[in-house]
């Protein structure tokens, strides 16, 4: 396995976690996943946004460290590869879509004294669907607190997310969503993990999944 600390990246629906149990379960990898059932602020948010993004925001940022700083700087003798379905710099774009511009620039600052303390992903795998896309998917999965989110929200996250990525040199897989099904067609699966075999120069390298 030429990578080590895989990161799968997307907007909410795009089916991150799905693909990283799969690949989890593949490459017998460690996995590490986003806890956000345990926010108590996220049903608030989705209610009252103004009144719940920052407190949203500094749980989500203070469990994600903490995750991240105990799973990754743990040695696992029978696991050498870590499968995570988040960017620690998620907290950062979302915040930006979330918060006024006073909180934001507080939240910058809280985020950057932490965010060097963390190892980083070797590549990035990033699920890019249309929004029509994540809407079905969030449907599907049924948590009541997401079946109101704007289809405007979810764009301002899409936007958010490729505008980082084509900013910052990271090395990204950047993937066609439009059709995944990880699930049931192994063909697209096959597809990740044949890419993940291949070393990339930095930056964003494009698969589509027929």
């Amino acid at each position: 396995m030429k990578y080590h600390f895989i990161t799968i990246e997307g907007n909410i629906g795009a089916g991150k976690t799905t693909l990283s149990h799969l690949l989890a379960r593949h490459f017998n990898a460690r996995l590490v996943l986003e806890e956000f059932a345990d926010n108590p602020f996220l049903p608030k948010f989705y209610e009252n946004p103004k009144q719940f993004a920052f407190p949203l925001e500094l749980f989500f940022m203070a469990e994600r460290y903490k995750q991240l700083k105990e799973l990754i700087h743990t040695k696992d003798l029978f696991q050498q590869v870590t499968i995570s379905d988040y960017l620690f710099t998620k907290c950062l774009l979302f915040a930006k879509v979330n918060l006024p511009d006073e909180e934001f620039r507080l939240y910058q600052k809280l985020f950057e004294i932490i965010h060097t303390q963390l190892a980083q992903p070797e590549i990035l795998i990033y699920l890019h669907a249309p929004v029509q896309k994540l809407q079905q998917n969030i449907k599907k999965r049924q948590r009541p607190y997401e079946q109101s989110i704007p289809d405007e929200y979810l764009f301002n996250i899409q936007q958010t997310y490729t505008n980082y990525i084509k900013q910052h040199n990271i090395k990204t897989l950047f993937v066609d969503a439009s059709n995944a099904d990880f699930l049931t067609n192994k063909k697209h699966l096959d597809i990740i993990i044949e890419a993940l075999e291949k070393d990339y120069d930095h930056g964003q390298h494009y698969l589509t999944l027929p």
